[in-house]
């Protein structure tokens, strides 16, 4: 490789600081999960903030905080082609389609444990290590982060995000109402108590 080459690989692969930290929960899950399953549980635990901090934030997560992503962004632009991926994958519906097929089989098979601890941390593990042998060779025959496209919880938490811009874009609509309200109220008399000139807001 050039020194040019190696240069501009560098540079794509750098990543964020914060990736630089999450992306050692990638290899603990994906392979130590496979000699102790009990390290799947650390799946739930990201997965329990992802979905509360999405609703906020939409998928701040995945370009910040997931391990796997991260592993995409310093990793893969190594091997990656870097070529657009399939257009049918960015979808609406086979993003869904993706998302119902990875709770079927991920309730399915946690139905299938009968409560066992250690085969429900399995479970998460082989959703780790399934999603990743997607992951990887798409990521290498297209771009870094074919995966994230269609990802199950960045399907998700764009959902979730949505919802709370929505829901934040009501309350401000309604705060400015009620604002305008208590102001035609007032008369616009210079009392107004929402500003110091009146109906400046």
């Amino acid at each position: 490789m050039s020194t040019t080459a190696a240069k501009k690989s560098a540079k794509k692969s750098k990543g964020k600081r914060s990736q630089w930290i999450m992306i050692w929960f990638f290899p603990i899950i994906a392979i130590g999960g496979l000699f102790y399953p009990y390290l799947g549980y650390l799946m739930p635990i990201m997965m329990a903030y992802l979905i509360t901090n999405s609703y906020f934030k939409a998928r701040y997560w995945c370009g910040n905080l997931c391990p796997r992503g991260a592993f995409l962004d310093i990793a893969m632009p190594h091997v990656s082609r870097n070529r657009p991926w399939p257009r049918m994958i960015t979808k609406k519906w086979f993003r869904w389609g993706v998302f119902g097929l990875f709770m079927s089989v991920f309730i399915s098979r946690m139905i299938a444990t009968g409560g066992n601890l250690l085969a429900i941390g399995g479970v998460f593990v082989s959703m780790c290590v399934i999603t990743t042998v997607i992951a990887v060779p798409l990521g290498m025959a297209t771009r870094p982060r074919a995966w994230c496209s269609f990802c199950p919880m960045g399907t998700l938490q764009e959902a979730l995000g949505k919802l709370g811009q929505k829901h934040t874009k009501a309350r401000k609509q309604k705060a400015a109402a009620l604002q305008a309200s208590q102001c035609s109220n007032e008369g616009c008399s210079g009392s107004c108590s929402n500003s110091s000139t009146p109906c400046d807001h």
